[in-house]
């Protein structure tokens, strides 16, 4: 397929594929567009965002089964061969004979790139190894001055996953401040969401909005844009001393307190109905997978607010009153709320 056909061909699965570059346009033609062709045919439609259980479940499923299928010892030299440089010509014909890339992807509908990259993640043995040390952070300062972003060679040389090493690098670069926020702070990050936010608006084709549909728009600007998907790092480097993640939590904080009018929704009799509240509404939806919960909706249940708010209190919720939730499904979790949890603060209310 020609790159004109083939962009014109994904677009209709991938919307922004007019951004992507022709390399992977092409890439994207060659693993992808047959197997989007044919889950469009069973109805399916290709998702992107976060991997949910049953999708993580077909990825272990896949790699297993060319394990067995091609006698590799381990996810990890399959994933990532260039550790093991005596095996790799054999690992990689393997691969070729046996068409991984085709297995790999096997009943997910996502482009190929990003199934590789969860596999990755997920078969990392260097993906999970606790909190860095002072002489760590020290060498990886020292191994990015040498190798720049290099996360690659960075996270061999620190036995570190590529994603592990290139997040810490971002919260240890600067003089990042833990302590509580300054005035000029919260000031700083106010004005870096504001301009990334009028940018985006700017981009998109406003032009073409009557009058009213404009005035609209503003009012949709404060319920929906003020907490969807914003450019962290990009805010990050606005604000300056405080990294992605902190940056994050405090607009959180910022958009709960407008939002509520400074009104404290989880202390008190307000706290325990909310958490009556979504327990129930949770039990309600009969979903297996966290990603499957629309947190949108579900942030009503307790009060007009944003979904991370929302997220963040059943986080603390599952982990101040379910033992072992580490081990549970999602619905496991629900059900011990429900029966276990629930008559208790029922009884307290």
């Amino acid at each position: 397929v020609d790159l004109d056909t083939a962009k014109q061909e994904l677009e209709e699965f991938i919307p922004h594929v007019r951004n992507i570059s022709d390399s992977s346009i092409r890439k994207m033609a060659g693993r992808d567009l047959a197997r989007f062709k044919q889950f469009k045919k069973q109805g399916i439609a290709v998702k992107f965002g976060r991997f949910s259980q049953k999708e993580n479940n077909q990825i272990r499923k896949n790699v297993e089964e060319f394990l067995l299928i091609t006698g590799i010892d381990s996810a990890e030299k399959l994933l990532f061969t260039s550790r093991y440089p005596e095996d790799k010509d054999t690992i990689n014909r393997l691969k070729a004979e046996h068409l991984f890339c085709e297995k790999l992807s096997e009943g997910i509908p996502r482009p190929w790139r990003l199934i590789y990259y969860r596999a990755r993640k997920m078969f990392d043995p260097n993906n999970y190894k606790g909190r860095y040390t002072k002489e760590e952070k020290e060498k990886l300062k020292k191994y990015h001055a040498l190798h720049g972003n290099d996360w690659k060679k960075i996270s061999e040389m620190m036995s570190r996953s590529n994603l592990s090493v290139a997040m810490k690098y971002s919260e240890i670069k600067s003089a990042i401040n833990y302590g509580p926020w300054s005035k000029e702070e919260t000031q700083k990050l106010r004005r870096a969401v504001e301009e990334v936010i009028r940018k985006r608006m700017e981009t998109e084709d406003a032009n073409s909005l009557s009058s009213s549909e404009k005035s609209h728009r503003e009012i949709l600007i404060d319920s929906e844009k003020l907490y969807q998907k914003l450019p962290w790092t990009e805010i990050e480097a606005k604000v300056g001393t405080r990294y992605w993640r902190q940056c994050k939590q405090k607009w959180t904080t910022i958009l709960t307190n407008k939002m509520t009018k400074g009104q404290q929704l989880y202390r008190g009799t307000k706290g325990l109905q909310a958490k009556i509240n979504l327990i129930k509404r949770l039990y309600e939806m009969k979903v297996e997978d966290a990603n499957e919960v629309n947190w949108e909706e579900l942030s009503n249940t307790i009060g007009d607010l944003p979904k991370a708010y929302v997220q963040a209190k059943f986080y603390k919720l599952k982990v101040s009153c379910v033992p072992f939730w580490q081990k549970k499904t999602f619905s496991e979790i629900i059900d011990y709320l429900f029966e276990e949890k629930l008559p208790e603060l029922e009884e307290k209310l």
